[in-house]
């Protein structure tokens, strides 16, 4: 059994404290930047990829974006951030969120995870479309 830490009141890290290398760093903060696509960030569990996938949220986060997030579980809560829980058993799935958020047109969204083929279609459509799409895969070492 695991213990998540849910809802601390932030998560204050740095890019540059995430093990990016050299010559990696200057490259994620400028796709950050983009105003669409879609950036994963792959790796085993515990690798890091909620950690890097929060703080570019942290970084990202201002009045001006509309950002929206579905997780399971919702790890960190961030102010400012539309966040809500997947919960595929009444049918809000990351594919059911997804397609909810491009009816509110947000600027930037954060799936937790791609796990299947219908929700990396609508994130690919949607970061086609003109957004700023943000998830993990999960891979192997």
């Amino acid at each position: 059994m695991a213990i998540l830490p849910l809802y601390p009141v932030s998560i204050l890290l740095e890019l540059n404290s995430l093990g990016f290398s050299h010559d990696m760093l200057p490259k994620f903060k400028s796709l950050i930047k983009k105003p669409n696509g879609i950036i994963l960030v792959t790796g085993p569990t515990g690798s890091g990829k909620s950690t890097t996938l929060y703080t570019t949220l942290n970084i990202l986060n201002s009045t001006e974006k509309k950002i929206m997030t579905i997780e399971d579980p919702v790890e960190y809560k961030l102010k400012g951030i539309n966040q809500i829980q997947a919960k595929p058993k009444i049918g809000l799935t990351f594919a059911a969120g997804l397609r909810s958020f491009l009816r509110q047109d947000p600027d930037i969204m954060l799936v937790g995870e791609i796990r299947d083929k219908e929700t990396a279609e609508i994130a690919v459509q949607a970061a086609l479309t003109g957004h700023l799409v943000l998830s993990t895969l999960h891979t192997n070492d």
